[in-house]
């Protein structure tokens, strides 16, 4: 726990050099990869545990109701992204832990509904959960563009995703602070070019 040992200053200083090892090409890429969804009528899956998991809550919310203007919400005839977070079904999550294991709650989910050239946003700080690990290999085997959020050195994740993104720091609390920061580009990125505003004003 970083801040137990800094103080602000020092772990506002250490927050930027972590911000600024990200690869920049990476976070573009994920924005590329929703972005391709939207334009191909796919949907968007995204998961992890604890913090990861609501951060998976907190993406799902925003790229389903901050990808159109607001004044845009109740036109019918708007396209929108279909975009679901696997972290949010209670029922289903316990079901599945309880009646088979915890590493299955994942897969399960992702086998009803994932169909080839869905996006899977999977969220590990360490890179190594079973159940994050279990979905994102069924996902590479059955046509899914798969995408690892990581921290720490990586771990498995890391490596088993088709695209990465590392924060290659060793605090679980700056890890997933840096992932939805980042994350935050993303969806303005993503919102612009829907909307064809900004950077992508016709």
């Amino acid at each position: 726990m970083l801040g137990a040992q800094l103080d602000t200053s020092a772990y506002i200083s250490h927050l930027q050099q972590e911000i600024a090892k990200v690869d920049q090409a990476a976070i573009k890429n994920w924005a590329d990869l929703i972005y391709q969804a939207w334009e191909n009528g796919k949907w968007v899956y995204i998961f992890g545990n604890g913090g990861s998991g609501t951060t998976a809550s907190h993406m799902a919310e925003d790229l389903g109701k901050s990808t159109l203007h607001e004044k845009d919400l109740g036109d019918e005839s708007r396209k929108r992204l279909k975009v679901l977070s696997l972290t949010d079904n209670a029922g289903w999550l316990m079901a599945v832990g309880n009646d088979l294991a915890y590493d299955q709650i994942f897969l399960q989910q992702l086998m009803n509904y994932g169909g080839e050239g869905d996006v899977v946003i999977a969220i590990s700080g360490s890179g190594n959960s079973a159940n994050v690990l279990n979905a994102v290999d069924w996902a590479n085997r059955h046509g899914l563009k798969t995408i690892g959020l990581t921290g720490y050195s990586g771990g498995k994740l890391k490596d088993l995703a088709q695209h990465s993104l590392h924060v290659p720091t060793d605090d679980m609390g700056m890890v997933e602070s840096i992932h939805l920061c980042l994350f935050h580009w993303v969806l303005n990125d993503v919102f612009a070019r829907i909307n064809h505003v900004g950077r992508y004003a016709a």
